[in-house]
């Protein structure tokens, strides 16, 4: 068959026409041809190359820069933490044996490693807002609420509490056993752990809660260790209701409030029976821990826990014992030891050691610097921030004495001092004491606004004071603390000219308000205001500034002594545009007279009768005599 097929075939081809045969032949060629062009042109065919469109040029909108008519100071949230304010005043200032990272200071005012020290945002004892990159982070749980912030269904008892905080510590202090309560957003950045005895309501109240109630709370600081030299050190501690410390993985201290001893027992094995549960420190008597060796730059983990049981009353001191170092004795017979801390403390933070911590039961001067950066400590005297003098204060009366240069209208000068401008004539006085008078328009005109500037309107000036009460539930666990009393106060400074004529001129306000302690003889400056207008522009020649922060104050019975801060008094000052004090009002003279010191200060600082900035005073001792 297969022959038969191939010779039918064949047969078939050579009968074709040749004519037949060629055509096909051409088309076929042609066929392939176009195939070839067709495939070649699409793998050939150059990729399109993108080119931007050309930049459409836009209008530009000019835009009028808004006026502002009262300027506001630039000054921190006063603190709401003015009340346990007491005076260094009793404090020694104690020097330290010289050794290698302990001695006079930074030099310059450097802080922590930075030439100027950054901004903290708002600085509490329980740390600052802002990090400084050598410090502790700090954050805030609280038991009585879960992770939405929600009251717990089931209310947490004390035994629940510690049986909490035991299963973190033996869980390798894990946050995650923490994770069905509340955590607050915000961290806190602590260089020291100097907390003296205060209101529990004021952990909560640091880390942005104030509504959450100052018992059942913990705060889990981190960061880590490290000393510039070889060093060998100890801590001593103090908590109510607890404080552990774990260095590099391990329990270093555990010094809970003394009563809670038994509770937490299991955790850690006394080092140094002897010295433990000897010394008081604020309301509980310390515990040493463990010896520490760092090599020069070697860098360890460190933890911190601390929190409130019962509420009430909290505390957390973290001492420092470096081995071979002699140190000056308590009354007790104890060394008087110097904080822990990552860097130099601000004169901020001094004041809210000072006002709650006992003398001679700790130091906040002087010892180590746990850094890596390079620092050193300073022995902390009770200085100023500034050995600058302040500016120099000018009243009406002190411009009236000045000769100056003065230019009529036809160009010629002289030189006399300003007396007065009677029926449109100016009086002056010369050197030898004779005086002229000279139609005003007859001076130049710069000399016609020193004459306006000269004889400003008299004002009536009154300040009111508004107070608003607040309520602070006490811990139902620590009812022998009774809640504090606490107020808000904002203060408004209301200005009527009294006599006629217009005042084109800009003059500024300045309010500043004034607590006093109760336990000493100090000073705090509540809150202070700027701003400024224009008589003439005012309706009815009334302006009225009030305090754009409020200043809260408060007063608690803490073992029997009164703490807290009182309202004292006021100070408003008008300026004219020279920067010459043309009127003011005070409720005590010595307030005025220090208004120099006084611009220096922001809300909070604490100040004597001259207006320099000072240390609160310091509570007697409760627990030993």
């Amino acid at each position: 068959m297969k022959n038969k097929k191939s010779k039918k075939i064949q047969n078939v081809t050579k009968g074709m026409p040749s004519a037949v045969v060629l055509s096909i032949l051409i088309h076929a060629g042609l066929f392939l041809l176009a195939g070839m062009l067709v495939v070649f042109t699409v793998v050939k065919k150059k990729e399109i190359e993108f080119e931007p469109p050309k930049a459409v040029e836009r209008p530009k909108m000019k835009l009028k820069k808004p006026k502002v008519k009262v300027k506001k100071t630039s000054k921190p949230k006063p603190t709401t933490r003015i009340v346990t304010k007491m005076n260094r005043a009793s404090m020694p200032d104690i020097q330290l044996p010289e050794m290698s990272g302990m001695g006079d200071g930074l030099g310059d005012g450097m802080i922590g490693g930075f030439d100027v020290m950054p901004d903290l945002g708002e600085v509490t004892v329980f740390g600052s807002g802002q990090t400084v990159g050598n410090d502790l982070k700090g954050t805030f749980y609280d038991f009585k609420s879960d992770r939405r912030g929600k009251p717990l269904s089931v209310s947490l008892g004390r035994d629940n509490y510690r049986e909490t905080v035991i299963r973190f510590l033996k869980n390798d202090w894990k946050p995650s056993v923490f994770s069905r309560f509340y955590r607050s957003p915000k961290p806190l950045y602590a260089t020291m752990i100097a907390i003296p005895p205060l209101l529990a309501t004021e952990a909560p109240a640091a880390f942005g809660e104030p509504d959450i109630g100052g018992w059942f709370w913990v705060i889990h600081y981190k960061g880590n260790l490290t000393y510039s030299e070889d060093i060998t050190f100890r801590f001593w501690g103090a908590g109510d209701a607890i404080m552990f410390v774990r260095v590099d993985g391990e329990m270093v201290l555990s010094c809970p409030h003394h009563s809670l001893d038994a509770d937490y027992s299991q955790l850690w094995r006394i080092p140094d029976p002897a010295n433990t549960r000897r010394y008081w420190l604020g309301d509980i008597l310390s515990v040493p821990g463990n010896w520490i060796t760092l090599k020069a730059g070697e860098m360890k983990s460190m933890e911190v826990l601390i929190g409130a049981d019962p509420g009430g009353i909290f505390e957390s001191l973290l001492l420092v014992e470096v081995k071979g170092v002699k140190y000056p004795k308590t009354r007790q017979g104890g060394p008087l030891l110097p904080f822990f801390k990552t860097a130099e403390p601000s004169h901020d933070q001094l004041d809210f050691i000072y006002r709650s911590l006992v003398p001679d039961e700790a130091s906040p001067a002087n010892g180590p610097i746990f850094s890596d950066y390079d620092t050193a400590p300073v022995a902390i005297t009770n200085r100023p921030d500034s050995t600058e003098p302040p500016d120099p204060i000018l009243t009406l009366d002190d411009v009236k004495k000045e000769m100056r240069q003065w230019t009529t209208t036809k160009g010629k000068t002289f030189k006399a001092e300003f007396v007065a401008i009677i029926a449109g004539k100016v009086v002056l006085k010369n050197r030898k004491g004779k005086t002229k008078r000279i139609p005003l328009g007859e001076l130049s005109e710069e000399d016609r606004s020193y004459v306006e500037l000269m004889q400003p309107p008299t004002f009536n000036i009154d300040l009111a004071k508004k107070t608003s009460l607040w309520h602070i539930d006490n811990s139902p666990y620590a009812s022998r603390i009774p809640p504090p009393n606490k107020a808000d106060y904002t203060f408004t400074a209301k200005i009527k000219q009294q006599s006629t004529g217009d005042y084109d001129h800009k003059l500024k306000v300045e309010i500043f308000a004034f607590g006093r302690e109760y336990m000493g003889d100090k000073f705090v400056l509540l809150t202070r205001q700027e701003g400024s207008f224009v008589p003439s522009e005012e309706p009815n020649r009334f302006f009225s500034l009030t305090t754009e922060e409020k200043a809260t104050i408060y007063v608690v019975n803490l073992y029997g002594d009164k703490r807290g801060t009182k309202y004292y008094g006021y100070l408003v000052v008008l300026t004219d545009e020279r920067g010459v004090i043309i009127q003011h009002a005070e409720s005590n003279k010595w307030l005025f007279e220090s208004l120099g010191n006084l611009r220096n200060l922001k809300a909070g600082n604490y100040l004597d009768k001259t207006g320099k900035r000072v240390y609160p005073s310091s509570p007697r001792a409760l627990f030993f005599y």
